[in-house]
């Protein structure tokens, strides 16, 4: 009976930790005990039976149930089951079969019954397990919701936390802008005090301007009234402006009128002559060799005569002794002495030069022997010295000059300058330039058109001027191009008749009036006699041409001048190029001025006795009266 009894006791050992296990969760009721019969030994308790072992996971679901139905009271009349520790009820003798039967059967009914509560228990365990299965799924379904859930947080927490840094960043940023803001603020703040200052000064000022504008619409009030005054006196002088123009034209043109009787008085062609100083280096010319007498008026007026004494070795006395040098008078309408400067000499004919501008064909030229001083008193001197300067600068300076002033009376003029040169009766273009320089084949004298009395040189240049800078340019490009060589009375000889021409525009739009003249200024070639006697090499035989063609154009240009005043039906302009291209220059409605150069040496009388003889030719030729180009 024992041994039957021990599998009891141990199964009541593993309930027991059984239902240490869960003792957090609601017990079945309690098993009464059978009742022990009087004198028996009451059976040992048998352990409660508990159903199979749960999981950890499951004891985890099991604790968070609801808690079950109360298990029902003991049975009134069982006994309550042994205290722990009280003293265990004596055995029955093995004598006593049936009381142990009794105590059997009881602690069957007893198993019985514990078997059909832990049955019950077990079927309760089974619904709550697999209530608890069921919540445990629904849980696992929540958890994945609840993950997704938490994925989905945690990915909008990155995403804060990068909107976070970005905000961080933004709000950096906006701090510094702040600050800049912050700044520019002050500066406004401070600027908006100064233009608040500045306001004040400027409300003070406006204040000022209009107290200072009524006054002035005041004092305009009366100044209107003086204005309608010096209107209508404004009108009464525009009238008499108007009045005095038409006098002052009237007074002009009698200007001119009177001024060219003037030049008409003192001849239609006019012979200057001028001696040049004797250079360094010359022999100095014998006491009396060139006297300059004086005027009817004394030393003070200019001097017009001229006296040279020549002594003759060949004529003698009967004695033996020289004879007396011969003297030859010479009257001119001016003389210059070797003293005489470039400004003295212009003087003397600007106002002939001005004639220009009125409408009066002008020619000057220089005659003499080669070395006497023509291109000196043409061109002037080198380096540029004002001093020094020639007829052709100074004559263009006073021709911009008065063309300035006739200006202000509604007069425009316009220059057109050329400069060629006739060399063996070639004429050449001093201003070319570039591979046209030095060549003359393709430059001829033309008229300007059919009918046209104005002669033109083709193929060469025609160069506007306005100032003396231009022509000083074109003045030392014509020097370089200019033919010159070596003879026997001159270093470096002009070998060409050099002329310079201006053609003069003028108008008047106001009164519809035009003028225009060419104003010519010449350097003739050089002049010399032959010598017949004079052995020729190569060199020798191109002067003797040279000559030849300047002394044959020379001859021309007096035949010309002799016809003129002769009043010849045939001018013999076109024997040479020279009077061709001089023809206006040089006939009755031309005003001429010829300088006749002579040198101051001994050794050069003959040349100069010829130069002199053929300008008291031309001083007494009488030429008609001049006419101005005007329309």
């Amino acid at each position: 009976m024992e041994d039957a009894l021990e599998p009891e006791k141990k199964r009541t050992r593993v309930l027991g930790t059984t239902t240490k296990f869960a003792m957090s969760y609601p017990r079945a009721p309690a098993l009464t005990a059978v009742p022990q019969t009087q004198g028996q030994t009451a059976a040992p308790k048998v352990p409660k039976r508990t159903g199979p072992r749960c999981s950890t996971a499951v004891a985890t679901v099991l604790k968070h149930q609801k808690p079950g139905p109360a298990v029902p009271a003991k049975k009134p009349g069982t006994a309550a089951p042994p205290k722990p520790g009280g003293k265990k009820p004596s055995k029955r003798p093995a004598w006593d079969l049936k009381g142990q039967l009794c105590d059997l059967n009881a602690e069957l009914k007893c198993c019985r019954e514990r078997t059909q509560t832990l049955d019950q228990e077990n079927q309760q365990l089974r619904d709550q397990l697999r209530e608890a299965q069921q919540q445990a799924t629904a849980l696992g379904a929540e958890r994945g919701t609840l993950e997704g859930d938490l994925a989905s947080v945690r990915a909008q927490a990155e995403q804060g936390k990068r909107e976070l840094g970005n905000l961080r960043a933004r709000v950096l940023e906006l701090e510094e802008l702040l600050g800049t803001q912050e700044g520019l603020v002050q500066e406004l703040q401070k600027e908006q005090s100064e233009l608040q200052e500045e306001r004040r000064g400027l409300v003070i000022r406006l204040e000022e301007r209009e107290r200072r504008l009524q006054a002035s619409e005041a004092a305009l009030s009366d100044s209107q009234a003086e204005v309608a005054s010096l209107r209508r006196e404004t009108a009464a002088q525009a009238a008499s402006l108007a009045e005095r123009g038409e006098r002052l034209h009237g007074l002009e043109m009698e200007r001119r009128r009177l001024h060219n009787q003037l030049q008409e008085l003192k001849g239609n062609i006019r012979v200057f002559c001028r001696v040049r100083p004797v250079l360094p280096g010359e022999p100095t010319p014998p006491p009396g060799f060139l006297l300059f007498p004086s005027g009817p008026g004394g030393p003070s007026d200019p001097p017009t005569h001229l006296s040279l004494f020549r002594s003759d070795e060949r004529r003698g006395t009967l004695s033996g002794m020289p004879a007396a040098p011969t003297r030859h008078d010479f009257s001119f309408d001016r003389v210059f002495p070797p003293g005489s400067g470039q400004d003295e000499v212009f003087e003397e004919i600007a106002m002939l030069v001005q004639s220009a501008l009125d409408g009066y064909p002008v020619c000057i030229f220089a005659y003499g022997q080669t070395g006497s001083g023509k291109t000196f008193t043409m061109e002037g001197g080198p380096g540029g010295d004002p001093q020094v300067e020639g007829l052709i600068p100074r004559a263009l300076r006073h021709l911009f000059s008065v063309a300035g002033e006739l200006s202000s009376q509604g007069w425009t003029y316009s220059f057109v300058a050329s400069y060629v040169e006739i060399y063996n009766e070639t004429v050449r273009d001093l201003l070319a330039t570039g591979t046209r320089k030095g060549h003359g084949g393709d430059c001829e004298i033309r008229r300007a058109g059919p009918g046209s009395e104005e002669l033109v040189v083709t193929n060469a240049r025609y160069v506007p001027v306005s100032c003396e800078k231009e022509v000083e340019a074109l003045l030392h490009l014509a020097r370089q191009n200019r033919a010159v060589a070596r003879t026997a009375q001159n270093e470096r000889s002009s070998r060409s008749h050099s002329v310079f021409q201006l053609q003069i525009s003028g108008e008047h739009t106001g009164r519809g009036l035009q003028c225009g003249a060419p104003l010519s200024l010449v350097d003739l070639a050089g002049s010399e006699r032959l010598d017949p006697g004079l052995a020729l090499g190569p060199g020798e035989r191109e002067r003797l041409r040279e000559t030849q063609a300047i002394n044959s154009s020379l001859s021309t240009l007096g035949l010309v001048i002799m016809a003129l005043s002769n009043k010849e039906s045939h001018v013999p302009y076109r024997n040479s190029k020279l009077t061709y291209l001089l023809q206006n220059s040089l006939g009755g409605s031309a005003k001429m001025l010829m300088f006749v150069n002579i040198s101051p040496l001994e050794e050069n009388v003959s040349e100069s006795l010829n130069s002199l003889r053929f300008a008291s030719k031309v001083n007494q030729c009488v030429i008609g009266t001049a006419q101005a180009n005007r329309k």
